[in-house]
């Protein structure tokens, strides 16, 4: 049964939410450490190593999840509320999504079309392009600014769950928590 025919989420649904969620946040702050903690040199090279590995490889993830959500749907509101507050809880879904497959594309572009090959695990490498400053600088400032309007999404999106459980009291928290088919 799919997902908007009813309004429970499946395991799976609840599974790609908490752990893709929990991984894309990790990388955030991951990221946000890169930038702003004073690192050596040389140690930092290790860090980002690990940091374009795992963030090419999440993309899947991403993929996956998007894909997921497509063919399910989303499920239909437990509680009743005013429209302007059921448009917003799409539009902030959906930009959340956005967020998860825009974080590692604008990454992988930015070191692809900086001319660096992006080595993943030390398993393969994805060879680098013709260096492009523009398309590289573009990747770039999207990767490095767009974590704060994402950053901004989640933490309404945390606050609405948190409003739906503690002040509407309705099920809207609990229904990611336990699945329908469980």
């Amino acid at each position: 049964m799919k997902e908007k025919t009813g309004n429970r989420y499946s395991i799976t649904s609840i599974l790609n939410h908490w752990v893709i969620g929990g991984i894309f946040l990790a990388m955030m702050i991951f990221g946000f450490y890169l930038a702003y903690a004073d690192i050596p040199r040389a140690d930092k090279g290790a860090l980002m190593f690990w940091h374009k590995s795992i963030g090419a490889t999440f993309i899947v993830l991403a993929l996956w999840r998007l894909g997921w959500r497509l063919s399910q749907g989303f499920p239909k509101d437990v509680a009743v509320m005013p429209k302007w507050q059921g448009v917003s809880a799409r539009i902030m879904h959906w930009l959340l999504y956005i967020g998860l497959l825009i974080m590692p594309a604008s990454g992988i572009v930015m070191n692809l079309f900086g001319g660096r090959d992006l080595n993943i695990f030390n398993i393969f490498a994805i060879p680098g392009l013709e260096r492009n400053e523009v398309v590289s600088s573009g990747a770039s400032f999207l990767h490095h600014n767009a974590p704060y309007a994402i950053m901004a999404i989640i933490t309404l999106h945390v606050a609405a769950a948190f409003k739906h459980h503690f002040i509407d009291k309705d099920d809207t928290l609990k229904r990611m928590l336990k699945a329908d088919n469980i």
